[in-house]
Formats: structure tokens, sequence, C-alpha cells
């Protein structure tokens, strides 16, 4: 895969992840910085890691199932693998302007 490549895929995935909500909250998950890091892989594999607003999430499953269904429909996306993490802890500072402004925050 060239360079180039690996970065239409990329915008890709972000394009995608951008299509992700947390059903309580109207913004997407990675306006809302909960993703920490994207890999696209060479040979098409992708690896996520993120995180929730709240350890005990209750939409977590929901979420993760919910973006992993929406990756692997990106064509040269062969597997999708999404790490939960917490450290960093998530805090409403990671969120891009525009979500801060959605939820009031500005």
């Amino acid at each position: 895969m060239t360079p180039e490549e690996k970065l239409q895929l990329e915008e890709k995935v972000v394009a995608m992840l951008r299509t992700v909500f947390d059903p309580e909250i109207p913004v997407d998950i990675y306006s809302l910085g909960l993703i920490y890091r994207i890999d696209v892989r060479d040979n098409g594999d992708l690896d996520i890691d993120m995180t929730l607003t709240a350890p005990n999430c209750p939409a977590a499953d929901f979420i993760v199932e919910d973006a992993r269904l929406k990756l692997e429909s990106i064509d040269g996306i062969n597997s999708v693998n999404i790490n939960i993490v917490f450290t960093p802890e998530w805090d409403k500072d990671m969120m891009s302007d525009e979500a801060k402004l959605e939820l009031g925050f500005m």
C-alpha cells in the first residue's frame, strides 16, 4: 500500500468514525475526542485505540459494535481491532471546538 493510499484510507476511517454516536450524546465519537489512535497497516488491517466518556458507560458495547461494523464496510479494510483504553483519562478538553459548542461548553 502506498503512503497516498494509506492516507486516503485513514481519511475514510475518520469520516466513518464521524458517523458513530453515543446514543446519549448528540456528537460523534471522533469529535468527542474518544479516538486516541488510528493505525492502518499495509495489509489493510485497522487498529483503533479509543476510550469512553466514563469507564462504566452503559452504551460501550453498542458504540464499539457500531464502529466496528461501519469500519469493516470500508473498501480496503480487511479487519478491525478496537482497543478500549482508559489512559489518558478522557475529559471535555479533548473535544473538538464544534463538539464543545454543540454541548454548551463554549
